[in-house]
């Protein structure tokens, strides 16, 4: 079975050696791992951008900027492209935000391809069917500061390897590749909630494409959370392609799938967020979805659509001054 790992770490190598041009930092700790920085002490940048996304998927996904994405008559961003022919082990099995990394004073939540090895959480590993035994292990971490060799050494022992095989890629939620990074999660956000939500097989997911806007970069961390989850519930527009079978109600799970199907839709997210008392466990994971949804019936060939754009909660959002 492919590794994520292995894989990922084919753009990992093109990131080392291409640091200065992609306005990213690398550092060996004293434990012989890699910490690469892209975005807390340096600028980054729209490629540094791509690639980062890139290595969340596992190497498993191809990934573009579209310059501009045309969201209405008079608004447009560069919005982030994903196609995967994988898309349960690139989403679920790396992507996915599915290891709170906490050692001393440092939290972060991790994400990519060392959560195969660590098996976070194991749940989904079983319902997808799927694990890695590389001998390398590669995490992503949405962070304000960069991990030290207590923090790395800890990833090391989770994951089952030398600590001189870990490779630490940091961004902040407040910069051009955080932004980026987190419209890239478009497809897994729908394929998340088919997992988490409607509890269907997402390994009946044979391909899967998506396409959403990179949110303005805000430097309070806070309102970036929000900008950038919103850039996927009220702008992001994904496709599926589903191989069903017979008793698959794949009608209702296109209804079921966008955010607007949330009970809790219809404010931005940071506003939703503070009502929740800064806790994500008290929101409606429902809402953690695509704005738009097509699902592609592979066994009969019908489509299905639900879902659209929300242009006016999307601008309050961003806070676009016209």
């Amino acid at each position: 079975m492919v590794s994520v790992n292995l894989e990922a770490k084919k753009t990992v190598d093109l990131m080392i050696k291409n640091a200065d041009e992609l306005n990213i930092k690398i550092e060996e700790l004293g434990n012989g791992s890699t910490v690469i920085d892209a975005g807390v002490n340096v600028d980054g940048s729209f490629k540094a951008g791509e690639l980062y996304t890139k290595v969340c998927l596992g190497g498993l996904a191809d990934v573009g900027i579209s310059i501009p994405a045309d969201l209405s008559q008079n608004f447009a961003l560069p919005s982030v492209k994903i196609k995967t022919d994988s898309p349960a082990i690139s989403t679920l099995g790396s992507q996915k935000a599915g290891w709170s990394v906490s050692v001393g004073d440092f939290f972060a939540l991790g994400s990519g391809p060392a959560r195969a090895l660590a098996k976070k959480p194991a749940e989904t590993y079983e319902e997808i069917g799927y694990g890695d035994d590389a001998d390398i292990a590669i995490l992503t971490l949405e962070a304000d500061n960069l991990p030290g060799v207590d923090v790395t050494d800890a990833i090391a022992k989770e994951c089952g390897v030398s600590p001189e095989n870990v490779y630490i890629l940091v961004a902040p939620t407040a910069s051009i590749v955080g932004s980026i990074q987190i419209a890239g999660r478009v497809v897994e956000n729908g394929t998340y909630k088919m997992l988490e939500a409607l509890h269907f097989d997402v390994r009946k997911v044979k391909y899967a494409a998506g396409i959403a806007p990179i949110a303005p970069v805000d430097p309070d961390g806070l309102k970036a959370m929000g900008k950038t989850n919103d850039a996927v519930l009220f702008g992001g527009r994904t496709y599926y392609y589903i191989e069903s079978d017979e008793n698959d109600d794949l009608a209702e799970i296109a209804k079921k799938l966008p955010a607007s199907a949330s009970e809790g839709y219809g404010k931005p997210f940071y506003e939703i967020f503070k009502e929740a008392e800064y806790d994500f466990y008290k929101i409606d994971k429902g809402m953690f979805a695509p704005a738009e949804v097509v699902i592609n019936d592979l066994r009969t060939g019908e489509i299905f659509r639900a879902g659209k754009m929300n242009m006016e909660l999307l601008m309050k959002s961003f806070d676009v001054k016209s």
